[in-house]
């Protein structure tokens, strides 16, 4: 791990874009219906989609089934909507390998009480309290189920969330960096530069951003709250020296000790960019997510110099006890 103490540099907050105006995409399980097989002791149907990613059983907010062959869940939108993504929280203390091999199918039929719909994704393990999301790339659906098929089981759910499209958080965060390249450039390297949507990678059109040539230097985007970020995307200048960007790293977490470079703790350094041709995107991708508030990109090493056309974040709201890493 890269910790640099020779240099001290002085954070300057060179800009930032965030729309306020803007909303992140609603979950609309939270306006549907639940049913479900059986019940056991407390775990009602609902109890999935009450807003509550609590995994612990006894604390209410979960769903329990009896010992069922075949036991299902299944959720009423209340209109055929198209299903992006389907979120799923399992379980800390109720068995949580009893999800293993769930099938989410979406559909609009009723039949075998909707476990005939197309299948979306098989549920191969869901870590104990851990949320995990399904891509259903735009299936239609009146209803959505979880099924258990071919054994006897339990089924427990501790929240359901039913997403739209994948969006770009950076969009929506602030963006800072460790310096602003000079006059007469000023203008033409802000840090909130890469978070403007705008993907053209020739420098002198105003939308890359660049620090001065110096030690370490870094790029930061705040989401603003704590996500499980699955992929970035990252657009490289295309005009000229595409090669600056080799070796830089990609570290995402919560803490902002050192610029969120070297805390060891609360932050996880998950790439080092090798090389991005000019002017390309290059997408990193995490299957299990990795959860963070902080996203920096920096160069270690002396006399290095950092620009960004954009980066793009994809993931989903980080589950309330999000500690784990």
């Amino acid at each position: 791990t890269h910790c640099s103490s020779a240099v001290v540099l002085i954070q300057v907050l060179c800009s930032f874009t965030w729309n306020s105006s803007v909303v992140l995409g609603k979950n609309v399980a939270l306006q549907g219906r639940a049913t479900q097989i059986s019940l056991h002791g407390n775990g009602f149907a609902s109890n999935a989609i009450d807003g509550n990613k609590d995994g612990v059983y006894g604390h209410g907010s979960c769903t329990h089934t009896v010992n069922d062959l075949n036991p299902w869940w299944r959720l009423d939108l209340l209109k055929r909507h198209k299903v992006f993504s389907v979120v799923i929280t399992n379980t800390v203390d109720s068995v949580p390998e009893r999800l293993n091999g769930a099938e989410i199918r979406i559909g609009n039929s009723l039949d075998n009480n909707g476990n005939n719909n197309p299948r979306c994704a098989v549920i191969s393990s869901i870590h104990p309290g851990f949320s995990t999301t399904f891509e259903c790339d735009g299936m239609e659906g009146h209803y959505i189920n979880v099924v258990i098929p071919g054994r006897q089981e339990y089924l427990t759910l501790c929240e359901v969330e039913v997403l739209p499209p994948n969006q770009n958080l950076a969009l929506y965060g602030k963006a800072t960096q460790s310096d602003l390249v000079e006059n007469p450039w000023s203008a033409d390297g802000l840090a909130s530069n890469a978070i403007d949507g705008n993907h053209d990678s020739h420098y002198d059109h105003g939308s890359c951003t660049a620090t001065t040539m110096q030690n370490d230097p870094w790029w930061r985007l705040d989401l603003l709250d704590k996500y499980v970020v699955t992929s970035i995307t990252i657009t490289n200048r295309k005009d000229c020296c595409p090669e600056r960007l080799d070796g830089a790293e990609i570290h995402i977490g919560n803490s902002l000790l050192n610029n969120e470079q070297c805390d060891e703790v609360t932050y996880t350094r998950s790439h080092t960019i090798s090389s991005i041709p000019g002017g390309r995107s290059l997408t990193f991708k995490w299957k299990k997510g990795i959860p963070g508030r902080y996203i920096n990109v920096v160069i270690p090493g002396s006399n290095r110099l950092l620009t960004l056309c954009e980066v793009e974040v994809y993931g989903y709201p980080a589950p309330d006890d999000s500690t784990m890493l």
